[in-house]
């Protein structure tokens, strides 16, 4: 309301009042205008008979016309615009009733635009469009004011209008002061419907309306009530203002806000949690989840729209609720079952590992033909660096799923799968159903790093929550602590990697399918250097293919004497820092030599780190090569036993753990149970003490396998009998002197060979795992399979004797 008084447009009483006194002149003279009006087109205004307002022009087609009414009589028509956001208007964009007008005063301002004060005359009709070029001219019927002169009925409009004016300038306090007095200074009618038409707080089609009533009387009424409807908005905003203020201090100021802003909310119609639920229910009509589901997602929007958003519940459940809608619920990605493109990932991705690519594809078949989404729990179990998550990334590309990993190393909580219950400060799902959120499909291809590294504490223990979550038969009602409600997890291909299966639960690891991921061979490792390896570290350099090669040879050297490992990342660590060397002889511009040869690397690299595992042959009785696996390959190990006078003492030495304790105890029980059949005079074990030594003793060692190795060292010493050149054994015994089968063959198989051994004694129970080995890497090994420790010695001990003797002193009951 009188927003060109807010603007300052009249200087003061006194112009305000000679307008009026001009305006009734003309009204009562006898002035006439000519029938042919320029017609300018404003937006946001309608002017009205005798009232002053500014108009800044910065249409061209405006500008002429204003500077040619200018220079002339200074009449013009003011029509309002339909539609203010169209900048070329045309005849049929503009009111046929506007005002005569006459510009007071025309001033140019500095960016180019003019601005106008002009004079609302007259009321006129447009009759006849004349042109619009170079602006609107047009034919024109001026409209005579039909307002009697003085009635009761005129005088009380009059007041009433007054009374309106004058209470809204009370309820609005941004209107100035001034704008009562204005007021009291108008006793005019007309000119008073005319003011307050023009600055009524209405729309302009409102106020065209106003000006195309030619009944004054009735102008007047329709004014009348748009100020009522006015003064009705000002008094309820008046009285929310009311509701809600209260003598607070700073920290009460947030729910000062609030309960205004509810207050409005609750009078406009559009409360704010309303809206916010709508919105999730909306999202959730579109989601396909079963009907149990959507009841209890139901009723949690409605449980939202009972707590006020004050409330510090309010924000749990609507996280709550946004979690439960942004889950995927049976939303599925297709499978593509083509396992011929699945091989092809696999070899393209991994070269070697023939065995557990073939086991992949079986396991693709079976869910091909089953034509079913729910996949086995399968896990990949083998020494680092071997491949096992990319094994997981390639299942993915292969059967065209979303792929995520979740990193389960160190985890100690058993809310961080299960979620916490909703009750908890800070409340949050566990990080199955999150990454499920993250992924937003219902069957990814769900890779659970290191499941061997599971820890546990007084927070639970996290590997007997994931018996349901690995339990094909139960994890299709998987139930988290925050969501309160069952999700399945059946369609999901869960794929676990761990690098020792001892620290997994046993109920946990008969869960899942276990797929022994083994090391690589030096051959499969070349392979790989030169088809991944070598390219990757290039590219990540900087380098082209032109600026550095390696030939086989000098891979060999990598391999053979700077890593030792069952996988390949000490391998792309060590040709990285080649290439880097490389790069910075470019990069400085020196002169090198792009092809990496063995004697390059051992400048580049420095001195070898390990030294080659090499049968050493020995000329002592005592000595025997056997057979370990380590997390990192196989290697050899030589098993060390002497004589010496004493009492029968027993001394292991070389860091040995229980097992390889108690296989030498053993052993030596064996022995002694057996010495008349094996030659050994039953007096030392009474008079020579017995060392047993395993090299390396600051490397910590244990395991079944040196059972028959400890037992032919034993028996070599006490016999003072050597052992046969480049024979090697590995197996554990029984005190009945059965020999029983060990794991890790293939490992150790592959150090024998890289060792020179020619001949390796196995348990018979382990010829299967030498039919699983490509023959390429048996070759030129002789093995033999036995079942007792008899053929053990009968093949390991060589039937001559040693020089040098063993004595015995002779005991009262011998000399007699």
């Amino acid at each position: 309301m009188f927003q060109n008084l807010m603007t300052g447009e009249f200087a003061g009483e006194g112009d305000l009042i000679q307008l009026i006194t001009d305006d009734e002149n003309e009204e009562q003279g006898t002035e006439s205008y000519g029938d042919e009006l320029p017609i300018l087109s404003v937006r946001n205004t309608v002017l009205f008979p005798g009232v002053v307002i500014p108009i800044t022009v910065g249409r061209q087609r405006s500008i002429r016309l204003v500077k040619k009414a200018q220079k002339g009589n200074k009449l013009i028509g003011v029509c309002a615009q339909i539609n203010p956001n169209i900048d070329d208007p045309a005849w049929d964009d503009i009111y046929q009733v506007g005002t005569l007008a006459k510009i007071i005063k025309m001033i140019v301002l500095p960016d180019g635009n003019t601005t106008i004060i002009i004079q609302g005359k007259k009321r006129f009709e447009i009759n006849e469009q004349v042109t619009d070029d170079p602006y609107f001219i047009a034919k024109v019927n001026y409209l005579e004011e039909n307002f009697p002169k003085s009635s009761k009925k005129i005088r009380a409009l009059e007041e009433s209008l007054k009374e309106a004016a004058t209470r809204i300038l009370h309820l609005n306090p941004e209107i100035p002061r001034e704008a009562q007095v204005a007021l009291d200074n108008i006793d005019n009618t007309s000119f008073l419907t005319h003011f307050l038409s023009s600055n009524i707080n209405a729309a302009v089609e409102s106020k065209q309306r106003l000006l195309e009533i030619n009944d004054g009387v009735d102008r007047a009424t329709l004014l009348l009530e748009f100020m009522m409807k006015d003064i009705q908005m000002l008094e309820l905003k008046s009285e929310i203002q009311k509701k809600v203020h209260t003598d607070i201090d700073q920290q009460q100021r947030d729910y000062f806000l609030r309960q205004q802003m509810k207050v409005l909310q609750t009078e406009l119609g559009e409360e704010g949690p309303e809206k916010e639920v709508e919105d999730l229910r909306a999202r959730g009509d579109l989601k396909k989840w079963p009907e149990e589901v959507k009841k209890h997602f139901e009723k949690e929007l409605d449980k939202i729209l009972r707590i006020n958003p004050s409330a510090a519940e309010y924000p749990i459940a609507l996280n709550y609720a946004e979690t439960m809608v942004e889950l995927p619920w049976n939303e599925f990605t297709q499978d593509n079952f083509d396992l011929k493109n699945a091989k092809a990932i696999l070899d393209k991705d991994h070269f070697g590992l023939e065995k557990v690519k073939e086991r992949i594809i079986e396991y693709l078949a079976v869910l091909k033909l089953k034509n079913d989404l729910k996949g086995p729990i399968l896990c990949l179990y083998g020494p680092p660096g071997v491949g096992k998550t990319s094994l997981g990334k390639s299942i993915a590309a292969a059967l065209g799923r979303k792929y995520i990993r979740m990193s389960l190393g160190g985890l100690h909580d058993e809310a961080e799968i299960r979620g916490h219950r909703k009750t908890y400060v800070g409340a949050m799902p566990g990080k199955i159903i999150q990454n499920m959120k993250k992924v937003k499909i219902s069957n990814p291809v769900y890779v659970l790093d290191e499941i061997d590294k599971l820890s546990s504490d007084f927070r639970g223990d996290p590997s007997s929550a994931f018996l349901e979550v690995l339990d094909p038969e139960q994890n299709s009602t998987f139930l988290d602590n925050y969501l309160e409600v069952e999700y399945d997890l059946s369609k999901v291909l869960f794929i676990a990697t761990a690098n020792s299966l001892d620290s997994i639960q046993p109920a946990l690891r008969d869960r899942m399918e276990i797929i022994e991921v083994t090391g690589y061979t030096q051959e499969e490792k070349v392979e790989i250097a030169k088809r991944h390896l070598v390219p990757k570290q290039r590219k990540e350099h900087g380098l082209k293919s032109k600026d550095i090669s390696f030939n086989k040879a000098s891979l060999v050297k990598i391999i053979e004497d700077y890593t030792r490992e069952s996988g390949v990342r000490s391998l792309e660590r060590a040709i990285g820092k080649v290439i880097r060397n490389i790069a910075k002889s470019i990069a400085m511009e020196e002169e090198y030599s792009p092809k990496i040869t063995p004697d390059a690397v051992r400048k580049i690299l420095g001195s070898e780190i390990f030294d080659k595992e090499t049968y050493e042959d020995n000329s002592v009785a005592g000595v025997v090569t056997g057979l370990a696996w380590t997390s990192v390959g196989g290697e050899i190990l030589f098993i060390e036993s002497s004589l010496s006078r004493g009492k029968g003492k027993l001394t292991l030495s070389g860091q040995l753990g229980d097992v390889m304790k108690e296989s030498a105890v053993t052993a030596l029980s064996y022995l002694k149970s057996k010495a008349e059949t094996l030659g050994i005079d039953h007096r030392i074990f009474d008079q020579y003490d017995l060392h047993i030594h395993v090299p390396a003793g600051a490397v910590p060692k244990d395991g079944p396998s040196a059972g028959i190795t400890m037992l032919t060292a034993m028996a070599s010493v006490f016999t003072q009998r050597k052992i046969k050149a480049k024979v090697a054994m590995t197996g554990e015994i029984s005190l009945i002197g059965k020999v029983m089968p060990v794991g890790g063959i293939k490992e150790k198989i592959l150090a024998a060979k890289r060792a020179g051994i020619k001949e390796i004694i196995l348990c018979k129970k382990n010829k299967r795992d030498i039919e699983e080995i490509d023959p390429q890497y048996v070759t030129g090994i002789d093995f033999h399979f036995v079942d007792r420790v008899d053929e053990v010695l009968e093949i390991a001990l060589l039937k001559t004797k040693v020089a040098r003797p063993l004595t015995f002193t002779l005991s009262p009951e011998t000399k007699s």
